[in-house]
């Protein structure tokens, strides 16, 4: 049995106004999980989880599955938007924090390519027991139909199920 391989990050929380934060989030993996998933995990006690390959193919190219969005800012950033019915959270990441983390995940991975030939797994979004409350409710969580997502049917970016709420 592979270790849980988790990273304590620093994200840019970026907001409609002129300054960013910082804030610190978890990354996560656990070999041992069927689907490859990767978990985010934000301060107000929000996990948000999604297949491992939507964080390495954004790395490359913008792709979009069900409510999470991941694109390249530059060479040194990449962009993860979160959608619910609170609203987005939009978050910055050095990408070399998140290349170091998903190098050591595939060092932890006993087949070559884990990925190939599986349907992506869509994202889940659940509070952690473990975290402080967030101020808003947290159980009342869903998430909106994107309506770009039914004008670009044909569109070549990946879209997926909507998450799962826990």
């Amino acid at each position: 049995m592979s270790p849980v391989i988790e990273e304590h990050a620093r994200a840019r929380l970026i907001t409609d106004g002129p300054l960013t934060r910082p804030v610190p989030v978890d990354l996560r993996y656990d070999p041992a999980d069927e689907r490859r998933t990767v978990h985010i995990g934000l301060p107000d006690g929000t996990d948000w989880a999604f297949g491992r390959d939507l964080l390495e193919r954004g790395l490359r190219t913008p792709i979009e599955r069900g409510a999470v969005r991941v694109w390249p800012c530059g060479r040194t950033q990449l962009i993860v938007e979160l959608h619910s019915t609170d609203g987005v959270e939009v978050f910055q990441f050095e990408i070399r924090t998140l290349i170091r983390f998903l190098a050591r995940t595939r060092t932890q991975t006993p087949e070559a390519s884990p990925d190939a030939g599986r349907t992506p797994q869509p994202p889940s979004r659940t509070t952690r027991p473990d975290a402080p409350r967030a101020t808003r409710t947290e159980t009342s969580r869903t998430t909106r139909p994107d309506k770009s997502a039914q004008q670009e049917e044909g569109s070549t970016q990946e879209r997926g199920a909507q998450p799962a709420h826990g």
